[in-house]
Formats: structure tokens, C-alpha cells, sequence
């Protein structure tokens, strides 16, 4: 990591440029032949980011200033027989992500969101995602057979077969690979979510990913799996995660320190 060096002689700060990933939270499964929900809308300045998109750029910030975060819930689902929920926006400062579609149920159609909700059974229509942050989802078959996978942050529903929840994308803004944004699968017993936390079926999205939850078989449909924001800046800056926030800040790492933030709403800053 350079050190720039002032007109007095002092060692000066680089720079305040931070790298992000944002996710929303992901849609709940429909429940009644339904299909599964979509995954949270992922962008991110590292590795990839969602929907297929070009890799977002950096933001240059400034110290000793409050920028807002917010951390989206997954969609809560509604119970046996009813269709999916969407999940709820993840932000941070200028950047905001769209909650995953809710999964339908039999003869209605995936919702609309980060990454699109899959159709219930009988040929519903899949939800469609957002430009450069998620997939659609995967439309139900014909017949009362299998409701559509939810789309990822990396694939679209039914990518891998009718009902299978879409992958999401893997990203090494922590320091290691990790894969987010997976969609929900739907009921049949082979539709399983997408890598990246997606739910297989009666299964909840996993916690902190933007999962898609999966759709009801026997007992109700998962709920999504809530967001996550993780900030990458140079080391020589510390940052402060205000009140209504839960996170961390990590060691030192090849010239990096990084913030994960897990749940709430409030400002962080850095000094």
C-alpha cells in the first residue's frame, strides 16, 4: 500500500477508496405448488457482481464523515398455501440493492425483485430481476408437476433443471471466495437452491447471503435470507459503525482492512 508523503514531511493518507458488496435480503417460497424466491440484488466492485453486469467502480469517500448502511431482511414467508414475500433493499451510501422476488404459488406467477421469485405450478410466470444485479426466475411447468427455481444473482432459475433455485456469484472482497445471491428452489424433492444460500424446499435462504428461500413441499415455505454489506478500504484507516448497526472490522490483510455489517440501520464513518 503506498503512503504519500505530505509538504512537511509527515506520512499522509492514501486516499479514502472503498470497495463494497451490497446485498439485498431475498424473497420468501411460495407455498401451494409454488416456486422459489428470488435472491437479494447483489453489486460489488470485487471479482463480479450480479445480473451478468460490469464490475462496479469504487466510491472515493471522505474521512470523518457518516455515510448511511442499511441491512435488508429476507422476505418473511406467509404460510402454507400463500405466495412468497419480497425481501427488503440493503444500502450503502449512493448504493442501493433491490430485495429478492417472492416465489408464486399454484397458477400465479414469481414476483418481481433483485433477482425474479419463480411461478407456481400449472405454467405460471416466472419474476423477473433487476439490470446488473439479478436473474429472473424460472416460469412453473405445465400441469401440477413443479413450480419454478428463483433466480440468483448469477444464473437464472431453472438453470440446472425445472425448479432448481439459480447459483449466485462468488466474490473475494472478505480476503477468501465466497459465493452469495443463491435462488430458492421449489417443492419437488430435486429442486434445490442455488449455491450462494439459496433454500431447498420447506428451507429457509441463508442468513447474511441474499438467499432465496425455498417453497413449501409439507410444512410452510423458508423465508429469505436476510443481506449484507462488506466495505473494503486501505489499512490505515479505521472505521466507526454507528449506533442501530451490528458488524465487525478485520485485522490488517495485504493492505486492507475490511467491515462487515450484518444486520440494522445507521451511518459508519472513518478516521
Amino acid at each position: 500500500m503506498l503512503r504519500f508523503i505530505g509538504f512537511v514531511g509527515q506520512i499522509a493518507k492514501p486516499p479514502l477508496v472503498v470497495d463494497y458488496l451490497v446485498i439485498a435480503g431475498g424473497g420468501s417460497g411460495g407455498g401451494g405448488g409454488g416456486g422459489g424466491g428470488g435472491a437479494g440484488g447483489f453489486r460489488s466492485t470485487v471479482t463480479a457482481t450480479g445480473g451478468g453486469g460490469s464490475l462496479e467502480s469504487a466510491l472515493t469517500l471522505s474521512a470523518s464523515t457518516n455515510y448511511n448502511v442499511a441491512i435488508g431482511g429476507g422476505g418473511a414467508s406467509g404460510g402454507v398455501g400463500t405466495a412468497g414475500t419480497n425481501g427488503t433493499a440493503s444500502e450503502f451510501h449512493t448504493i442501493t440493492t433491490v430485495g429478492g422476488g417472492g416465489g408464486g404459488k399454484n397458477s400465479v406467477g414469481g414476483k418481481n425483485g433483485g433477482s425474479g421469485g419463480g411461478g407456481g405450478d400449472s405454467s405460471s410466470s416466472a419474476g423477473t430481476g433487476t439490470a446488473n444485479q439479478g436473474f429472473n426466475g424460472g416460469a412453473g411447468s405445465g400441469g401440477v408437476t413443479s413450480g419454478g427455481g428463483g433466480g440468483g444473482a448469477g444464473e437464472l432459475g431453472n438453470t440446472d433443471g425445472q425448479g432448481y433455485g439459480g447459483d449466485g456469484v462468488a466474490t473475494s472482497i472478505s480476503g477468501s471466495s465466497v459465493t452469495y445471491g443463491g435462488g430458492g428452489g421449489s417443492y419437488s424433492a430435486a429442486d434445490t437452491g442455488g449455491t450462494g444460500g439459496g433454500g431447498n424446499r420447506d428451507t429457509a435462504g441463508t442468513v447474511n447471503t441474499g438467499g432465496g428461500g425455498g417453497a413449501q413441499f409439507v410444512t410452510a415455505p423458508g423465508n429469505g435470507g436476510s443481506g449484507i454489506v462488506i466495505l473494503r478500504y486501505p489499512d490505515v484507516y479505521t472505521i466507526t459503525i454507528g449506533a442501530g448497526l451490528t458488524g465487525s472490522e478485520s485485522s490488517a490483510s495485504g493492505g486492507y482492512k475490511r467491515a462487515t455489517i450484518t444486520s440494522g440501520t445507521g451511518n459508519v464513518s472513518w478516521v
